[in-house]
């Protein structure tokens, strides 16, 4: 199996959000979470709202029965949107954390590029990092 194949089962099935659908899930209560390195945030910008987590410990920090959670992974039935820069490794992480039982977790077709793309805004920081 290539990388190709990977991510095409990684998004099967799945119900990938666009934008201005992302803006309305995070409305409703989502958590988004910005994946992206620091480097690729400042030449980016900062999406308003996103907690920033580094994929190296993205599940252990959305995972309700881990001891190393963040305060908002509060059950498995939490929306989880996956901002990355390009749309492509967000869609890795998003089917990682389904598989530990956040199943509803999904993420921004696209990336920021196309966030930023639709006229979306971001800014220059501070950026809400957790370690």
């Amino acid at each position: 199996m290539g990388v190709d194949d990977v991510l095409a089962a990684a998004r099967a099935g799945v119900q990938r959000l666009e934008p201005q659908e992302v803006v309305a899930a995070v409305a409703a209560g989502a958590l988004l979470v910005d994946i992206r390195t620091e480097s690729q945030r400042r030449e980016q910008g900062e999406l308003p709202g996103a907690l920033v987590i580094d994929r190296t410990v993205l599940e252990w920090r959305l995972d309700p029965a881990c001891p190393w959670r963040i305060p908002e992974a509060t059950g498995y039935e939490l929306r989880v949107v996956v901002a990355c820069r390009q749309g492509y490794s967000s869609s890795l992480a998003a089917a990682s954390l389904r598989q530990i039982g956040l199943r509803r977790a999904t993420d921004l077709v696209g990336g920021v590029q196309a966030w930023r793309g639709a006229g979306l805004p971001v800014h220059r920081g501070p950026a809400d990092v957790r370690p």
